[in-house]
């Protein structure tokens, strides 16, 4: 039996959003700039590598390709924060269906450089896949592979061994540059493969340094920039190239350094960070204008903003979100901050507009910088765990109406307009002559104003802090839109009719006039929607919300082409795709997801994604017949509206049970601190300089991890000491990135602890922290204190033991080797004695040659695989969480777990820990050999970590190891540790399993 339209509204869950998881001259076009001489027309098709050359080109509005405009709408997503490359197309087409048409994407020199000359896009490095992957989502790429990109990652992306190196980072240095070409020849031997200009693939623009703000003025930055350009020019590369000038300075304007002669082909970006506390700035058409004013500084390129807060980072301690993560960002960043900010840039002329993040994932490893910590989730519209939040429905909305609508790539400020207790940007198109109206609530209090608009007098409401996209005069494919309280999202042609969609907050009255000279035939094939004809107006008020999506079909009077009006709250709009497919465009509604839709014949095949049973209602080119939904058919019968409807719901995600975590086996490691503990094959500290811009200490060796080749993770030093008689106390003095910590046994005997404080409001951007841990052998006791005098007034070899957890490398966005500061210990002295050392240092073994340099640390444990999947942990102890020890150094927890998800059901799986936070002890998790990050439990606020398809198994056995490092000044734990079901959907992609290898 055929559902009715109320039952189908309700089971898919219109109230809820519910979306838990859900001009040329040679190769490239250079500027084609010529004012008003390029018309509104439609866009582009969607990008794939398809062997077909295409330009390039641009004038102020924006980007041209084949003449066509394009308007940009990225979202930024990192592959190397997501580690299983078959779910980058998860979140590549979560980015398409919701109304991206881009992803930018960093490139890290560090991921990719284990050590100098060698370099690995293999396995989880595969740019050459991810960018196959991107093509084949119909997705344009933004390419940007620094050399120097920040990102909150590791030395800002530069490789570990570089701090290491002679040569000043970021100028002309003749060294540095030379690291640099190495590494673009790298990268550029790919990306020239995947341009769009010859057909090879999607990528659309190319970076060449992000927010570089130093030597602006100097000849060698300019040089700096002008040898970039050229090399990348001279590797093949011939999209257009810009840079992403940091906080709107006017640095690196069209002009400002030497292309060799190219002009056209560069173009100025900006990027901006504004707080939701903040009135949304003008950085464009409305605002101060010149070299400070945002894309007024390059009035000849298209408004480009490369990142635009699309959340923010949070720090270990969680200073800025109040201890609360990533949900206070996203809460504080929410639906309503994208439109009041997003829309004011789109008002200001910004047509390149690229979302910093979209989706944040994972700093798995040794990758984060000092500044955050494990999780990069970022409050983005995408979370971590791949879950489509509710920052989404303007995204996608917006996404949506920006490609579908062309009057959007071609505006002007028009005539001011006032709105009693609103900000109003109005602005209209010089070919179409339609006016736009973005209509901006910056108080506390919901407002109710009148805008006079183009063609009559508006009646409006905007929440408080929020802002509404209004337009007047468009044209909705044969029929022109007078005027509308709701907000249009997209107009499509399906089949024989035009369909146009409006979208507003539910239970809203929304109110649409549309321009009609002769009385047309209206069809309300919805109740809810109510309908008079006046004077040449269709006027069409409808609820909001009221049940899901009403249809209003409008026929005949002066157009034969029906139009279907379509109108949707903004849990509803998030749940209609449209795709274009070689025959013509689908749009379906219904689903949580539709991630592609391919004709055969008379059939539509779809697949996609549902949470909850949900209806389907699907539109399409003339002479379908039948719908199929991921491989299986569906019952459909035509609907008045042109529509195919499914006669039964479709299936939502079953149950995921997840086992509980037990059979723990443990092991005690520490064996450098014992002084019989052979470390002949360590590598020797006894250098004597350093290119660290840390000084090495007068009289002393370099002790600087970097400096003998350890460059992630945690370092150990052991320290061979004579003339030790009379030694009252050892100062060690070291470096770390934020939440370091040192540890320090003599002759086996723990002398005690030094941890770095948690970063504060005002130190949370501090990357490099140094301090002097003393300990005095009064401090231990009595009898130890005794034993340990009466040894050290012996002769013979006596052993300091350092353990430094040294976190990460500082960023370098200032441009002053700030990624070189040393990271370990930097001086040793003592009182009470003079005793000759020896130093022997130890960190991470070779690089692992599938997870990375970035996976291993120094620990005893990872030097001897306690981490990996094979190894033999059978003659370990049985231990049961939670536990209560106390003892300074590290104990490893190991145990297996199997999951039997089924096949179609992407389940999103995280491991939370949780415990007193009183208890000061830290962990490193590892899955299957992977090192998914670090877990400090008395400073946080991090307790979940997400564990990703590929690398967990979901179907299969899996081997968890938990490195818990204790200060011994509290109990430690771990306490509470379990699975943790993120979100679940019946579809998904399918996974490859990564590899794991054993030992």
């Amino acid at each position: 039996m055929a559902l009715s339209r109320r039952t189908f509204s309700a089971l898919a869950g219109s109230a809820a959003l519910g979306l838990a998881l859900g001009g040329s001259a040679g190769p490239g076009a250079p500027s084609a700039y010529a004012a008003r001489s390029v018309p509104t027309g439609p866009a582009p098709a969607p990008p794939r590598a398809d062997g077909r050359r295409r330009t390039i080109g641009h004038d102020h509005y924006s980007l041209l390709v084949d003449g066509k405009r394009l308007v940009v709408w990225s979202g930024e997503m990192h592959p190397f924060r997501l580690p299983s490359p078959s779910l980058w197309r998860d979140v590549l087409q979560k980015m398409r269906a919701h109304g991206y048409n881009a992803v930018s994407i960093y490139v890290s020199w560090n991921y990719h450089s284990p050590a100098p000359g060698k370099y690995d896009f293999t396995g989880i490095r595969d740019l050459d896949l991810f960018l196959r992957t991107a093509a084949e989502t119909g997705l344009y790429v933004i390419l940007r592979p620094g050399p120097y990109i920040n990102a909150e990652i590791d030395g800002g992306g530069f490789p570990g061994w570089l701090t290491a190196t002679r040569g000043t980072a970021r100028t002309a240095d003749p060294t540095y540059l030379s690291h640099v070409d190495e590494w673009l020849t790298a990268v550029n031997r790919i990306a020239r493969r995947h341009q769009l200009t010859d057909g090879g693939g999607t990528v659309l623009l190319y970076q060449i340094e992000n927010e570089y703000d130093s030597h602006v003025t100097e000849a060698t930055g300019r040089d700096y920039m002008a040898h970039l350009y050229k090399k990348v020019r001279a590797d093949g590369v011939d999209v257009p190239l810009f840079h992403n000038d940091k906080g709107r300075n006017g640095h690196w304007v069209p002009g400002s350094f030497d292309t060799g002669g190219e002009t056209g082909r560069w173009l100025y970006g900006f990027d901006g960070y504004p707080s939701p506390s903040q009135t949304p700035p003008d950085w464009g058409l409305f605002g101060s204008g010149g070299l400070t004013g945002g894309a007024t500084a390059s009035p000849h390129t298209p408004g480009f903003v490369p990142e635009f807060g699309g959340g923010w980072f949070d720090p270990w301690g969680g200073a800025w979100f109040d201890g609360k993560g990533y949900a206070e960002s996203r809460r504080t960043r929410d639906a309503a901050y994208e439109r009041r900010f997003y829309l004011t840039n789109l008002a200001n002329g910004i047509t390149l507009h690229n979302v910093y993040m979209t989706f944040g994932g994972t700093s798995w490893g040794w990758l984060p910088a000092p500044v955050v910590y494990t999780s990069y989730d970022y409050g983005a519209a995408i979370d971590e765990g791949r879950g489509v939040t509710d920052k989404i429905v303007p995204m996608h909305q917006l996404g949506h109406l920006l490609q579908r609508v062309p009057d959007f790539a071609k505006l002007d400020k028009a005539p001011a307009v006032t709105a009693a207790g609103l900000t109003v940007y109005h602005l209209t198109n010089p070919d179409t002559h339609a006016h736009v109206y973005v209509v901006r609530n910056d108080g506390a209090d919901e407002v109710t104003s009148t805008l006079p608009t183009a063609r009559g007098k508006l009646d409006i409401t905007v929440p408080p802090r929020d802002a509404r996209l209004l337009a007047a005069g468009l044209s909705l494919g044969k029929r022109t839109l007078r005027h509308s309280t709701a907000q249009p999202m997209m107009c499509l042609t399906a089949g024989r009719q035009d369909i146009a969609v409006f979208t507003g907050r539910h239970g809203e009255m929304a109110h649409l006039v549309l321009e009609c000279p002769s009385e047309p035939v209206v069809t309300r094939l919805d109740f809810d929607a109510a309908w008079v004809y006046d004077r040449g107006a269709l006027h069409v008020t409808v609820p909001l919300g009221q049940g899901g999506l009403t249809r209003v079909l409008v026929e005949h009077g002066e157009s034969e082409t029906p139009l279907l009006l379509l109108f949707a709250d903004e849990a509803t709009s998030a749940r209609m795709f449209p795709y274009d497919t070689p025959s013509g465009t689908v749009l379906v509604y219904g689903p949580e997801l539709v991630r592609h839709a391919a004709l055969d014949g008379s059939a539509v095949h779809l697949t996609g994604d549902t949470i909850q049973q949900t209806g389907l209602e699907v539109w399409g080119p003339r002479g379908i017949g039948s719908v199929v939904w991921n491989g299986r058919p569906v019952a459909t019968r035509p609907t008045r509206a042109g529509s195919l409807s499914a006669a039964a719901l479709l299936p939502g995600a079953p149950h995921t049970a997840l086992p509980a975590l037990g059979g723990w086996r443990r092991k005690a490691e520490n064996p450098e601190s014992a002084p019989g503990f052979d470390d002949s094959a360590w590598t020797v500290a006894d250098r004597t300089s350093s290119y660290s811009t840390t000084p090495v200490p007068d009289g002393q060796p370099v002790l600087f991890a970097d400096d003998y080749g350890f460059h992630y993770g945690d370092v150990w030093y052991r320290g061979h000491l004579g003339d030790t008689a009379g030694l009252e106390s050892v100062s060690l003095t070291y470096s770390t990135g934020t939440q370091g910590m040192l540890m320090a046994w003599l002759d086996g005997e723990p002398l005690g602890t030094h941890r770095m404080p948690v970063p504060g409001k005002d130190t949370v951007r501090k990357g490099s922290w140094s301090d002097t841990a003393a300990f005095s052998l009064s401090n231990l006791p009595k009898k130890k204190r005794k034993e340990l005098r009466e040894a050290l007034a012996q002769d013979g070899k006596h052993v300091l033991s350092v353990l430094v957890r040294r976190m990460q490398h500082d960023e370098d966005g200032k441009a002053l080797d700030t990624h070189k500061v040393a990271r370990g210990l930097t001086g040793v002295t003592f009182d009470g004695a003079s005793p000759k050392v020896s130093w022997r240092i130890q960190g991470e073994t070779a690089p692992d040659p599938v997870r990375g340099p970035q996976n291993n640390g120094g620990l005893y444990g990872e030097r001897e695989g306690w981490h990996l999947p094979g190894f033999a942990d059978g003659g370990w102890k049985s231990a049961r969480l939670p536990r209560a020890d106390r003892g300074q150094g590290v104990t490893w927890y190991r145990t297996t777990f199997k999951l039997s998800v089924p096949g179609d059901i992407d389940a999103s799986v995280g491991l939370t820990l949780e415990d007193d936070p009183d208890r000061a002890y830290r962990v490193q998790v590892f899955l299957n050999g992977w090192n998914m990050g670090q877990y400090i439990n008395d400073v946080g606020p991090q307790h979940t970590f997400v564990l990703p398809n590929g690398i967990l198994r979901t179907r299969g056995t899996n081997t968890l190891a938990l490195a818990v490092l204790s200060d011994g000044t509290t109990e430690s734990g771990p306490g509470k540790v379990q699975l943790t079901l993120l979100g679940s959907a019946a579809g998904g992609v399918p996974v490859t399993p990564v590899a794991s290898p054993g030992r």
